[in-house]
Parts: C-alpha cells; structure tokens; sequence
C-alpha cells in the first residue's frame, strides 16, 4: 500500500514518530524524517536506510511556519512529489 509513497514524519526522533518512520519505511514508502533533535533524527534516518529503506533527515521546528514551509520544499525538492498515505487510494 506504501510501495513507491513519499511520506513526510515530523516527531520522528524517538517514541511514535521513529516507529512510524520505520513501519512506513517497511512497507515501502521513501520517508522525510524530521525534527528539531537533529541527532536523533539523523539516528531514525539512519535506522531506515539500515533497513533496506529511502529515507533524509530534516530540521525543522514544525510550529515555525517558515520551518513548516522549507520542510514540504525540501521533501518535494528531494523526492520528486510528496502523498499522504492516509488520502491515497489503495
């Protein structure tokens, strides 16, 4: 269902945002992962890609809308597109 989706994960340094990022990596969508923990993040990117998944980290304090705005850009920038697996049709 993911195969070849691009999706973006903001919170994805640790807790529910890192197991998302790896269980959509999984199952094969290419994932941006963000955060404003830039180690961290670059930890859960890393951890996707360890797993056979594409995956880039990027900064971004999502309650900063200029942050927000550059997080879509870059993605778009990156992978050519950005779904939202949750809108897309099976």
């Amino acid at each position: 269902m993911l195969k070849n989706k691009v999706a973006l994960v903001t919170g994805a340094s640790s807790g529910i945002g890192r197991a998302v990022a790896l269980v959509w990596a999984r199952e094969g969508a290419k994932v941006v992962v963000s955060d404003i923990n830039v180690q961290a993040g670059e930890e859960t990117a890393a951890l996707v890609r360890a797993q056979g998944g594409h995956a880039i980290f990027v900064a971004a304090d999502v309650g900063k809308p200029e942050d927000g705005q550059a997080l879509v850009e870059r993605a778009i920038a990156y992978f050519g597109r950005l779904v939202w697996p949750a809108t897309t049709p099976a």
